[in-house]
């Protein structure tokens, strides 16, 4: 048995206003996914604008402090402490932004029947250190969570700190195992700033012409 607070489990700034806390991992829960999202400032987001086509999940939002106002697919929920909204509508866009100051978010989800780990369980936690120009830290925890999950997200996010670190070789190395997984992210890394250094580089993996 494990029993621990909210407020023990350290926030991760992640995107904009997001920020994020890794309960999943931090508990080692198998069986489900459950994470949360903090607010300091009414404004700030709680949920991140996106569906759940690609992972399939369904998703319950829990609001256990502070107020929310949730979008889904354009409809508005008022979302005060103790709401649950769940979502069994991988295509339905959801976000969400505290009202309150000090709103959290629980968020739990998963497959039916089975658990898979999302790659953003590591990309989100590489995402300061990477900031800091921290490139050890950030290495070490993509190579642990491709130890967990093979994942082209996360090949992608180390072709990132390797290209920012100047391992021209692995970026490379790194960006040709993502880009053939996911066609979206050979797209996205024809502009991404991160790679400026190995774009010139013969190896660099192109769009392929329609």
């Amino acid at each position: 048995m494990q029993v621990l607070r909210l407020d023990e489990i350290q926030g991760i700034p992640v995107f904009g206003t997001l920020v994020w806390k890794p309960i999943r991992k931090t508990l080692g829960v198998t069986a489900f996914g459950i994470n949360a999202y903090t607010a300091a400032n009414a404004g700030d987001e709680v949920v991140e604008e996106h569906t759940e086509e690609q992972l399939g999940h369904e998703e319950i939002y829990a609001v256990v402090s502070g107020r929310a106002t949730f979008t889904v697919d354009g409809e508005e929920i008022d979302a005060p402490a103790g709401t649950l909204v769940y979502l069994d509508d991988v295509a339905q866009r959801r976000h969400a932004i505290a009202t309150e100051a000090g709103t959290t978010v629980l968020a739990i989800g998963g497959v039916p029947c089975t658990h898979e780990t999302s790659a953003w369980e590591y990309f989100f936690p590489a995402l300061a250190p990477m900031r800091e120009r921290d490139y050890d830290t950030a290495r070490r925890i993509l190579d642990d969570g491709l130890a967990e999950k093979d994942h082209p997200v996360l090949h992608y996010q180390l072709a990132c700190v390797e290209a920012l670190a100047g391992n021209r070789d692995r970026a490379l190395d790194e960006l040709a195992i993502a880009v053939d997984g996911s066609e979206r992210l050979r797209a996205s890394a024809q502009t991404d700033e991160d790679f400026a250094a190995i774009r010139d580089d013969p190896r660099f993996p192109r769009t392929v012409p329609a």
